[in-house]
């Protein structure tokens, strides 16, 4: 019987606390992305309608309404600020960490519970989602709950974090789930198991809980509704691609490998100790990890529009593979290979993710000291974290300085570095020049890349500019008086094309954010 620690627990839930809240709010909403999910939950508020999102006035079939609805609660507690926008998502992915540690110690024993979350909540990729007001937690969060309730044959509960994840995300909530179990039955010859998974019962419950809101809005708004959600943002986004530069079938390699800092550099020996090391009983756990997070590297690796955020589900079950490790070799605790390939793989990281940071300051010069300082820490920490290895053989102290290193760097980023530089991904300080040095009687027209972050900061939509067409061209060419909210890149085409009026004025230029007005 395994049993769990409350002081481990403890520990967990501390590290995880700071780590993921530890300065939400004190760094703007990021564009474009999280000013949508901040704006869509303030005007469910608005308009009082807690069934069909909106944004910018209008009906918004983008998401299901799960963050939505958890951003709208948060807003109602907190205020319209970045804390609330950004407090589910924390919570969520607080709530990850905890359901791995129990999972990994049901699963092998206590000490791999413990590891397997800490793995989890100091790598770089999982703690910056969840600082993020983003739906990809919350779909962790649940997605996460299937998978491993089928583990433990807890397969009620599977079938409803499968429904909770489809009204997060829609139909991958459960083809995810469902594909990677299928996959390990197969894979290890027990399809038969499927019958004692109460499937048609569980697929009932299922839609139980996951139809009510898609039938509310078919019913509602129609074809249109099945049209743009199911059409366009799930079958055509995966065979077409949204950013045309990003499809290569490398593209999720680097996501992964400076994601899971700084536990890159014992990954793939985690990989093939769990293959070729483990034993019967830990193996057939250990497979369907495997197939957890081998699934959803080659699913998005096909699919053509990628995103960073679209793998953080491969997160859980490479930690929990790492945290298996870690807890297999301090039971060995004897000098081999093993550690030399520990020390090798992070040394190599360590110094690569500590240039990087101190070369990236000389591009973010308004945040080179921060990043100086974090570079050289890295390579300090990650110093001491090998030579406890190389002299002491000491597993678990670097284990321990992996997970400062984790919590170093984000402290940092988010302390020292973030700040200084939120005005180059934010357009929160330029809308308060706008409220504070603009007639709000005149038009306004708005980049599309900056227009949600701007109509929740300002409280004005504007016209929409869409970037890299002749969008800012057409805006500008009946010479009325207006205003034009557009990132520099736009600008630098418009003149290089010398089609820039010459009574186009800039009101104000922030990190080459451009605030124009044209009399």
């Amino acid at each position: 019987m395994k049993n769990f620690d409350k002081n481990s627990l403890l520990i967990i839930i501390g590290v995880a606390i700071f780590t993921v809240f530890f300065g939400i709010g004190g760094v703007p909403l990021l564009d474009p992305d999280e000013p949508v999910y901040a704006e869509t939950a303030r005007e469910m508020i608005q308009f009082k309608d807690f069934l069909s999102p909106r944004i910018f006035g209008e009906y918004w079939y983008d998401k299901p309404p799960m963050y939505y609805w958890l951003v709208a609660l948060s807003q109602m507690i907190f205020g319209y600020n970045e804390f609330a926008a950004r407090f589910p998502a924390a919570l969520m992915a607080t709530g990850t960490a905890i359901m791995v540690y129990f999972s990994g110690t049901k699963l092998f024993n206590e000490r791999a519970g413990f590891w397997s979350a800490l793995v989890l909540i100091s790598s770089i990729q999982f703690f910056y989602m969840g600082k993020a007001a983003v739906t990809d937690t919350t779909l962790l969060f649940f997605m996460t709950g299937a998978i491993l309730s089928f583990i433990h044959k807890r397969y009620w509960l599977m079938y409803i974090c499968m429904a909770l994840a489809t009204v997060t995300k829609g139909p991958i909530g459960i083809v995810f789930p469902g594909t990677i179990i299928f996959l390990y039955l197969l894979f290890m010859g027990q399809l038969r198991e499927i019958f004692s998974m109460h499937v048609i019962r569980g697929m009932l419950l299922y839609f139980l809980v996951a139809s009510p809101w898609y039938y509310a809005m078919y019913t509602v708004h129609g074809m249109p509704f099945i049209e743009t959600f199911l059409g366009f943002h799930n079958v055509t986004r995966f065979t077409t691609p949204e950013h045309a530069s990003r499809v290569t079938f490398w593209y999720y390699f680097p996501v992964v490998l400076l994601g899971m800092f700084p536990w890159t550099g014992i990954l793939f020996q985690s990989i093939k100790a769990s293959i070729g090391e483990s034993r019967i009983d830990d193996m057939r756990k250990l497979m369907l990890l495997h197939v957890w997070w081998g699934f959803v590297f080659l699913f998005f690796t096909i699919c053509k529009t990628k995103l960073t955020s679209y793998v953080l589900p491969m997160w859980p079950p490479m930690a929990m593979i790492i945290g298996w490790n870690i807890s297999r070799l301090m039971v060995k605790q004897r000098y081999n290979t093993t550690f030399y390939s520990w020390m090798f793989g992070s040394g190599f990281f360590f110094l690569l993710l500590g240039a990087g940071w101190i070369v990236g300051g000389q591009y973010l010069p308004e945040a080179s000291f921060g990043m100086l300082v974090l570079g050289i820490l890295t390579i300090l920490l990650g110093a001491a974290a090998i030579y406890s290895l190389w002299s002491y053989h000491d597993i678990q102290l670097s284990a321990w300085l992996h997970v400062l290193i984790g919590v170093v760097t984000m402290s940092v980023v988010f302390a020292f570095i973030m700040p200084v530089i939120a005005d180059r991904f934010s357009v929160k300080t330029i809308s308060s020049v706008y409220e504070e040095r603009c007639d709000k009687s005149k038009t306004i027209y708005v980049d599309k890349f900056l227009r949600p972050g701007f109509m929740y900061y300002s409280g004005t939509a504007g016209i929409e500019m869409l970037p890299k067409t002749g969008a800012f061209a057409d805006a500008i060419r009946d010479g009325e008086e207006k205003y034009i909210l557009v990132r520099g890149l736009e600008l630098r085409r418009l003149r290089k094309a010398q089609t820039a009026p010459d009574n186009l004025q800039t009101i104000a230029e922030i990190s080459d954010i451009y605030l124009l007005e044209q009399k």
